[in-house]
């Protein structure tokens, strides 16, 4: 198993509260709910870094938990190591490259297991409906506590779809401003055809500034900016 350094969570009072929020949302969105994908509408949304802070949560809460890079198309999650690199990745995995040893890596924070995205492959979802992928969750689910994996955004590619199939449930995530009503619509469709459950939906990046009521009660006390879990 490779050993890497990783960013501390994000200390914002803030986010921290709102991270707090949706974990505890998620433990309570039903039985057994081990595995959640994570995706978003667009690119830019914030899914990568709501994915990176989600699982740094529940480890701080005390779980032992696997963070899965699958956006095998863009990855970013490189952006939070800053010690240590990784030979191997999921795409290597997938294809039989490598084995979970060669590709699992254990971070300097306490519960938080790390696999990053790998080289790109040309064929992504084809990779993530494969039955690695699926005994990859399926061993992760039974030896840890919690498995986060951050997918590319389902508005561009069915990786999200194909991925969120060996999970219990997915979690989308929307940038405020950024995305219309009809597209929201026609993600959660997707989403729905595929046969994925919903758990609910983090709106990131809201302006409480901008709105009253929030803007009142909490704009003093939690700053301009801050994300909200709504779920089912």
């Amino acid at each position: 198993m490779q050993r890497i350094s990783i960013q501390k969570p994000h200390t914002s009072f803030p986010v921290q509260e709102a991270i707090k929020t949706l974990r505890s949302n998620i433990d309570f969105s039903g039985e057994n709910i081990k595995a959640i994908c994570v995706t978003s509408a667009l690119p830019g949304d914030g899914k990568s870094t709501i994915s990176y802070e989600l699982a740094c949560s529940f480890a701080q809460n005390g779980r032992k938990v696997l963070l899965v890079d699958a956006d095998m198309r863009k990855s970013v999650m490189r952006k939070f190591a800053i010690e240590g690199d990784a030979q191997y990745g999921l795409s290597h995995l997938l294809a039989g490259k490598a084995g979970v040893d060669d590709v699992m890596c254990q971070t300097n924070l306490k519960n938080l297991f790390l696999i990053f995205a790998g080289q790109f492959p040309p064929d992504p979802s084809e990779l993530l409906g494969s039955r690695r992928f699926q005994a990859l969750i399926t061993t992760a689910r039974e030896k840890l506590d919690m498995v986060i994996v951050d997918t590319p955004p389902v508005g561009s590619v069915i990786d999200a779809a194909v991925a969120s199939r060996v999970c219990d449930g997915a979690v989308l995530v929307l940038r405020d401003g950024a995305v219309s009503y009809r597209l929201a619509q026609r993600v959660k469709t997707q989403l729905d055809t595929a046969g994925v459950r919903i758990l609910g939906c983090v709106l990131n990046e809201v302006d409480i500034s901008a709105n009253r009521y929030y803007g009142h009660y909490y704009g003093k006390y939690y700053g301009k900016y801050y994300g909200k879990y709504y779920g089912e």
